[in-house]
């Protein structure tokens, strides 16, 4: 992906505090699966120190998003993790269809690998 080395920080909340976040951040008052902060608004392969950000992921909407989609809990937490993770890297798939689709490919490919092992 064209980052070998960099530090993230991930947090697992509840959806009260990632509520807040989302509000005071955002502007959102709702309650979302995953948030990510990255260090710099231009790309995050410039970052010197190697920190790209941070990463919340709300476990109680995980947990209904696995139960929805009939999948195993940390199946979805690894997704939402790189989900997140992406966004970190300069993805957005809010810009445009297109970025959309090149965000969910990268998505897939990458929760693959994690499945495989």
């Amino acid at each position: 992906m064209g980052c070998n080395q960099g530090e993230i920080s991930i947090l697992f909340t509840d959806d009260d505090y990632i509520t807040e976040l989302n509000r005071q951040y955002l502007n959102r008052s709702k309650s979302t699966n995953v948030l990510a902060f990255p260090m710099v608004d231009d790309s995050p392969m410039d970052i010197q120190t190697g920190m790209l950000g941070d990463v919340v992921i709300s476990l109680d909407t995980a947990k209904r998003e696995a139960a929805d989609m009939e999948e195993p809990f940390l199946d979805t937490v690894y997704r939402l993790l790189v989900h997140g993770i992406l966004h970190l890297l300069g993805y957005d798939h809010e810009r445009s269809s297109g970025d959309e689709e090149i965000m969910t490919k990268e998505q897939e490919r990458l929760f693959a690998l994690i499945r495989e092992e």
